[in-house]
């Protein structure tokens, strides 16, 4: 049967390869982003390859929330009806100590990664209580586990509280036709986490090392997450790419079996 989903932040990264992959497994998806042009060019690009009856492109900045439900209203009115919606939108920031952040990043970083899941989450469990069915998941990232890494507390603080998010409303729909879950789709090279606005030149050799033992490219991951996304049945989920187990296997065999995901990108 074929789902609709919504996914924010899906103009590029991991929620573009999402919302590719669904489209690979015959769903409809509607894409979003905070400006037209970006919408516009990612619209046309999976047009490309898909059947553009089954794309619909709506700009969307969930720091507002008029424009959330207003995703949420165009989706039901195109398609009819949310299956799934991926809260994904998120914003990252160059590594350093947390107090050398300005105010405005503060409050951007904040606004997006947290305020606007809620915001969502807000609207999608409205939307899928009152019409019965839905799931709504939350991707989650570095510092949901509650790991310190240097230089990023600002981002992993606004991951940790997603984990707490997700987790009290799975809770809450306990016992109701709604699933909530977690998308944990591990390292995942994207410009939000190889960018130079981003990374720290000063260990990128280093960091580069780690990445092609425990990374990923965006078309590895986002293909199985759709599958098990569409698959699952189960509220509370967290849907898990690199498990400990695959982390302890990559770094054992890191001297025999080299990667270098890289190399195609000159970087």
């Amino acid at each position: 049967m074929k789902k609709n989903v919504v996914i924010t932040g899906s103009t590029r990264g991991i929620g573009y390869g999402l919302a590719d992959a669904f489209l690979d497994l015959g769903c409809a998806v509607t894409i979003s982003g905070r400006t037209s042009a970006s919408v516009e060019g990612a619209v046309s690009n999976l047009s490309t390859k898909h059947d553009a009856e089954r794309i619909l492109g709506q700009v969307c900045d969930v720091t507002q929330i008029e424009q959330v439900q207003n995703l949420w209203d165009a989706t039901v009115a195109h398609f009819g009806q949310v299956d799934i919606w991926i809260n994904n939108a998120g914003m990252n920031h160059p590594r350093r100590e947390f107090w050398k952040n300005s105010p405005e990043r503060i409050q951007a970083v904040v606004n997006t990664n947290l305020t606007g899941a809620m915001y969502g989450s807000q609207v999608a469990l409205r939307g899928m209580l009152d019409q019965g069915f839905g799931g709504l998941y939350i991707m989650q990232g570095l510092g949901s586990d509650g790991r310190y890494v240097e230089g990023m507390t600002l981002y992993s603080s606004t991951k940790y509280a997603l984990r707490y998010l997700t987790d009290a409303l799975a809770a809450e729909m306990q016992g109701t036709p709604v699933l909530v879950g977690a998308l944990s789709p591990g390292m995942v090279l994207t410009d939000m986490l190889t960018s130079e606005e981003v990374r720290s030149e000063e260990d990128w050799e280093a960091t580069k090392r780690i990445f092609n033992i425990l990374a990923d490219r965006v078309e590895d991951v986002t293909p199985w997450m759709a599958r098990q996304i569409l698959d699952n049945n189960r509220n509370g989920i967290r849907i898990k790419w690199l498990t400990r187990g695959k982390i302890m296997g990559r770094f054992l065999t890191a001297p025999f079996r080299k990667r270098d995901l890289f190399g195609d990108a000159g970087g």
